[in-house]
């Protein structure tokens, strides 16, 4: 399950990538018919139909099938740190045991971003939306473990970004 799909490229990527795999992607109600349109255009078989999934929303997970994974990219530093909250208070409901989460994008860690483009990404987005901005590693990190995840890796990506796993169990 992907949450904050965009316009669904990692879905049809990974998709292709891994024809064993089956992708749930959902979007907010704003960006689900963009989301939609693309997936009927480059969609594929292994794509399930996209999910209205809104974090405004605290029960959010209520009612979703049990999955494997989580995977969101490019998504923390764009919502609110409610949102971010929320994120983790279903975890527990949605992933089924031994599921993983699988975040990406930039982290800032001990307080201090890992670029100075990060810092002035950062500045951007709050000019844009004071809620918004680059997460701190270790609160995101503080929620995972409250929702019952184990920190499995922390890879540093291209562009100053991390890819972040964690495990249910």
């Amino acid at each position: 399950m992907e949450i904050g799909s965009g316009s669904g490229q990692h879905a049809v990527y990974f998709s292709e990538q891994l024809s064993g795999l089956t992708w749930l992607p959902s979007e907010i109600a704003q960006q689900l018919a963009v989301l939609q349109a693309n997936l009927d255009s480059h969609g594929r078989a292994n794509i399930k139909a996209p999910l209205l999934l809104d974090l405004r929303d605290e029960n959010w997970g209520t009612g979703l099938p049990g999955v494997d994974l989580i995977f969101s990219a490019n998504t923390l530093h764009i919502i609110s740190w409610a949102e971010v909250v929320s994120l983790f208070c279903c975890l527990e409901t949605v992933l089924k045991p031994g599921g993983r989460l699988i975040l990406y994008g930039p982290f800032r860690y001990n307080d201090n971003f890992t670029s100075d483009s990060n810092a002035e990404f950062d500045c951007w987005l709050k000019a844009r939306d004071p809620d918004s901005g680059i997460r701190d590693f270790e609160q995101v990190s503080s929620l995972a473990s409250e929702a019952g995840l184990t920190l499995e890796c922390d890879i540093s990506m291209p562009a100053n970004n991390q890819l972040l796993v964690w495990k249910q169990g």
